[in-house]
């Protein structure tokens, strides 16, 4: 019963072993000298302008998670899209209601405000 599970074990072993060895060849090959440019937040190869520990406005959070989620349901398109002339009309009217049920969503989200960047 447990044969079937042979190859998942002998890939999470390869995988774990892969990471492990790049980790340690890292450690082992890599640079060691530490200075104080290196310590540093890099950011882009220039000098921090603002602190890395600074506070962000809950409003970039709620922009981000709404473009996540929007963003994920654009992904149902692409089956849809794939299966277009297998599923007729039906399909084209489902996938209709599904984009103004999220036209709708955005036309809320929009009219709230949450989309306003200050």
């Amino acid at each position: 019963m447990y044969r079937e599970y042979i190859p998942v074990i002998i890939m999470l072993i390869l995988a774990g072993g892969t990471a492990g060895g790049i980790l340690f060849l890292t450690y082992i090959l890599g640079p060691k000298k530490s200075f104080a440019d290196k310590m540093e937040p890099f950011e882009c190869g220039e000098r921090p302008i603002v602190s890395p520990r600074q506070r962000f406005s809950v409003k970039f959070y709620l922009v981000a998670m709404l473009f996540i989620i929007f963003d994920i349901e654009i992904v149902f398109l692409y089956p849809w899209a794939a299966l277009f002339r297998r599923l007729g009309w039906f399909g084209l009217w489902e996938m209709m209601i599904f984009i103004m049920v999220l036209g709708i969503g955005l036309g809320y989200v929009w009219k709230k405000g949450a989309l306003e960047w200050e």
